[in-house]
């Protein structure tokens, strides 16, 4: 009898999934037909309206394809982040639409990179030839928003708010102590002075090397943030950097007197001043439309459209972002084979003219990395390949990069850090000392377990990984100095895994220009002699509603709520998870994590 209910009980439960199963597909699809349809035309917008512009989370490379978000009406869309391809696009379109008075940059937390910021920050000031207005206002400005609103025409601030204007500061977090106390040894095999991203498994605090590198690069930053600022708000960068040294700004009233903030005003009385800016009555509702709703078919027509293959003239954004590994990945990581075979397949189309190699990277597997460079060096024989860098295009982003026709970043990109390292963990100590774990065994080949972590490296088998990652960096150091025309003594100098910011990175030649992805486009453009007539194609394609179901959507929901547990914390999350990839092969990539507040 207990079997026979037992069997009736697995039966309902497996009816109610299987059937949940089927409404989820039959709602994905239903979804993906009304958002199908929705994008047919663009988004109404009412006349006198302002596009309401705020950013409250992470903003990637490209919008995310959300086979849901045709199902408003069950609440499966509440998530609308928006991707930099389609901000920009949509302040581009907002720039030329009559019905868009204005813009209001309203409480925003910017969680974006340096370089996102001022992708937008740029966006802004080439909406401003229109003449049409930008009002920004907030109860908190943190450093990197207050950067992004200080290109408005009025900047407000809640009378009780928060001004942060303190400069800027990078923390790195050490492991050393932990794992002395758990009897881990981290063997470092690297080349490299400024290869930095070893250090929190073998130091306790920065070496003399890391810290002069990380004293350039952070300078680098804040004299840029301090430059545009004082372009801007039109105030000397000295009076800027004075205000942050001594403090001066403590309360909302200190931002009023010192000129960053244009006045101190409650929310509503923002929206007052923008009704009468667009000509609406006080008792009227202020008509607006969301940057997540208004962009959402901003590109159409004129601007990224992977459905017209017909189109003769093509220009390829493939777009590279995340850690660099092998396999897939998915669009906020970096899967050598799935991005290498876009670059073969928009090498191998006729249509494509020319490719944008969008590159946002911290780098990651050494060997992946060589796999894409590989197909970029490929590609170049035939036709332009222009790269534009993002927050980070630094150690195995930059190795992928280093084959383009031209590389173009931004000011405040993070890249170069051109070096190698390998970390082996020898765990004896804890195994034996801490569990009462020992091992024995036999092998037929001298080496046949090198690399076990239940015991150190001898000396001779340190010596062959080192030779293999010394291997490694003769190899970036030559498609380095083959890509940029220098000579390798050249790129050793400047590389031994010191990072660069964009800035920095064009005086030593390792970067062509600074600008933005619209510059790399026009560039590429140019280079293939097209003109205007040209139509945008996104490379990978994004993934579908069944394959998300079946890689992505479980694991991209388990990261959104590990997230939204740890909060801050969930810096150091990913630092430990990290951890394992680092392991046992070598990489190319940035320092552990680049923190800068």
């Amino acid at each position: 009898m207990k079997q026979f209910f037992k069997f009736v009980l697995a039966s309902v439960v497996g009816f109610f999934i299987a059937g949940f199963v089927v409404f989820l597909l039959f709602a994905m699809l239903i979804g993906g037909i009304i958002a199908s349809a929705s994008k047919d035309k663009p988004e109404e917008v009412a006349e006198n309206s302002i596009l309401n512009v705020s950013f409250k989370s992470e903003i990637n490379e490209r919008s995310p394809n959300n086979p849901l978000s045709g199902l408003s009406f069950l609440g499966f869309d509440k998530d609308k982040s928006v991707g930099l391809n389609d901000i920009l696009a949509g302040i581009k379109r907002a720039k030329t639409d009559d019905h868009i008075k204005g813009i209001f940059l309203n409480d925003s937390y910017m969680l974006s990179g340096q370089a996102t910021t001022e992708e937008i920050r740029n966006a802004l000031i080439d909406f401003k030839k229109s003449k049409k207005f930008i009002i920004a206002y907030s109860e908190i400005y943190s450093q990197g928003f207050y950067y992004l609103a200080s290109v408005a025409d009025k900047v407000y601030i809640n009378p009780k708010g928060i001004f942060e204007f303190r400069g800027y500061s990078s923390q790195i977090t050490f492991f050393k102590g932990a794992l002395d106390k758990l009897g881990i040894e981290a063997q470092v095999i690297k080349v490299g002075t400024y290869k930095s991203a070893v250090e929190p498994f073998i130091l306790d605090k920065m070496s003399d090397a890391n810290r002069m590198q990380v004293n350039a690069y952070l300078g680098s930053l804040y004299n840029h943030f301090l430059t545009s600022i004082s372009t801007s708000r039109k105030i000397p960068a000295d009076s800027l950097a004075s205000m942050v040294n001594q403090l001066k700004i403590q309360f909302p009233e200190d931002a009023v007197k010192y000129k960053l903030v244009d006045g101190l005003k409650y929310k509503d009385q923002v929206l007052d001043e923008l009704k009468k800016m667009t000509g609406t009555g006080l008792k009227k509702n202020l008509k607006s439309v969301d940057l997540s709703d208004y962009a959402q078919n901003a590109a159409q027509g004129d601007d990224e459209d992977g459905d017209k293959k017909d189109v003769k003239n093509q220009i390829a954004i493939v777009y590279a972002s995340g850690e660099i590994n092998g396999g897939e990945g998915d669009d906020n990581s970096i899967g050598s084979d799935r991005i290498s075979a876009a670059i073969r397949k928009a090498r191998l189309n006729d249509n494509v003219k020319a490719i944008v190699l969008r590159v946002n990277s911290p780098g990651g597997s050494s060997l992946a990395s060589d796999v894409i460079w590989r197909e970029v060096s490929e590609t170049k024989k035939v036709k332009p390949v222009i790269v534009s860098m993002g927050d980070y295009a630094a150690s195995g982003g930059y190795y992928i990069s280093c084959a383009a026709d031209s590389i173009i970043a931004q000011p405040n990109t993070i890249t170069g850090s051109i070096g190698i390292f390998a970390i082996l963990p020898n765990m004896q100590n804890f195994l034996h000392g801490k569990l009462g774990l020992s091992f024995d065994g036999v092998k037929t080949g001298k080496y046949a377990d090198l690399g076990d972590v239940s015991r150190p490296l001898t000396t001779e088998e340190r010596a062959i990984l080192q030779n293999e990652v010394n291997h490694g960096y003769d190899d970036f150091t030559k498609a380095v100095a083959s890509g940029r025309h220098k000579t390798q003594a050249y790129i050793n100098n400047i590389g031994q895994g010191r990072v660069w910011t964009g800035e920095q990175a064009l005086k030593i030649g390792l970067v062509d220009r600074l600008g933005s992805i619209n510059d790399a486009i026009n560039s590429a453009a140019r280079k293939a002699k097209l003109g205007k007539d040209y139509k945008l194609v996104a490379y990978p394609e994004q993934k579908g509603i069944l394959s998300q179901l079946n890689t992505g959507m479980v694991a991209q929901a388990k990261a959104k709520m590990v997230k939204s547990e740890l909060g801050e914390n969930y810096e150091y999350y990913q630092q430990l998870k990290s951890i394992q990839k680092m392991m046992r092969v070598p990489q190319a990539r940035l320092p552990f994590v680049l923190d800068i507040k």
